[in-house]
């Protein structure tokens, strides 16, 4: 069974700093495109950032561009989420996802897996 497991999720501070990392259970998601969304309380689960298999190209909510940054980890069945000067409002649970390609990841009927979600709290 595929996994995607996601790791960093906590508390920090306004203007401070967050990693989040996932991986996935299975070598072959190194051939995948993958990403993060979030789902803030009461809202709909919306993009945050995608990268390719090869990690050339990476796609960002302009809500979050020049402050996240998203990267494929080592193993390349990874990607991490760097969040540099989060807002309260970045406040959400946040979710891995890998899919074919990462420019139609932006929407989440292209996703195929999911994480179960790490959850992130900006307090101000």
């Amino acid at each position: 069974q595929v996994q995607l497991v996601e790791s960093g999720g906590g508390l920090v501070q306004a203007g401070g700093s967050l990693r989040l990392s996932c991986a996935a259970s299975v070598s072959t998601f190194s051939t995948s495109a993958m990403g993060w969304f979030r789902q803030a309380p009461g809202k709909e689960r919306e993009f945050v950032a995608t990268i390719t298999s090869s990690g050339g190209s990476t796609f960002y909510a302009d809500s979050v561009k020049g402050r996240f940054t998203i990267s494929r980890g080592y193993a390349k069945n990874a990607v991490d989420l760097q969040m540099n000067s989060p807002k309260p409002e970045d406040t959400a649970v946040y979710y891995c996802a890998a899919g074919r390609f990462a420019a139609t990841m932006t929407v989440a009927r292209g996703v195929n897996y999911w994480g179960k979600g790490t959850l992130v709290t900006v307090s101000s």
